[in-house]
């Protein structure tokens, strides 16, 4: 009798879970932050642990804000990020910003990438503050991700904000997932690359761009 009632149980929660999937975000009951952290508890007690001791008391609170911060890119816009920093100037010349640095998470395994992207675009008429190329990868890297899709994601904001000629998008990233878990490889690296426009049509173009972003900087320490 218990053992059925426990897969009744089960059933009932994962049928809970798909209808939760499969309603719109808008119409979704808001999580509290109260649930929230219940939740990291549970998961503690799921690992053995008391999350009642001294060293774990205020952890459950400390890994909800964290994720709150570290998923912060879901709460941003393109016009918040941008601010109005789209400007008229008449260059055709490539635009080069590299060695971002950059911090996600896998949405696999909710474990860091770390990495750098390296953004270029040749305008057409417009130009935006270099700052916000930054912080445009910052939004998308705030978020669960996969490297393909954060990749391409930057590359088609840029040419949807601009309209340039085109643009390209390197990023070089370890995986968490891979170094601290599975494989256990430490020292891999994941290199992916969205290329748009020119970019994609103009092997010069794309050469030049490659050529770039594969010498070391002097400065900066």
């Amino acid at each position: 009798m218990v053992i059925i009632l426990n897969e009744f149980m089960e059933l009932t929660q994962r049928q809970n879970h798909r209808q939760i999937l499969a309603t719109p975000p808008q119409r979704r009951r808001q999580v509290t932050e109260e649930e929230m952290v219940a939740a990291v508890e549970t998961l503690l007690l799921g690992l053995g642990e008391n999350p009642h001791r001294e060293g774990l008391k205020d952890t459950p609170k400390r890994v909800v804000k964290a994720l709150k911060f570290l998923t912060s890119g879901y709460f941003q816009s393109l016009d918040e990020v941008l601010n109005g920093a789209v400007f008229h100037e008449d260059t055709q010349e490539m635009v080069l910003v590299r060695d971002i640095d950059l911090f996600s998470l896998c949405e696999h395994h909710i474990l860091p990438i770390i990495g750098r992207a390296h953004v270029a675009y040749i305008p057409d008429g417009r130009v935006i503050g270099l700052s916000k190329i930054a912080r445009l990868v910052e939004m998308y890297a705030r978020r669960l991700q996969v490297q393909e899709r954060l990749t391409a994601q930057i590359a088609d904001a840029l040419m949807g904000l601009l309209k340039p000629k085109g643009v390209a998008v390197v990023i070089e990233a370890t995986h968490m997932c891979m170094v601290m878990r599975g494989v256990q490889k430490p020292g891999s690296w994941t290199s992916t690359s969205a290329l748009r426009g020119i970019f994609a049509t103009d092997g010069k173009t794309r050469q030049e761009f490659m050529n770039l972003i594969q010498h070391r900087p002097t400065f900066g320490g």
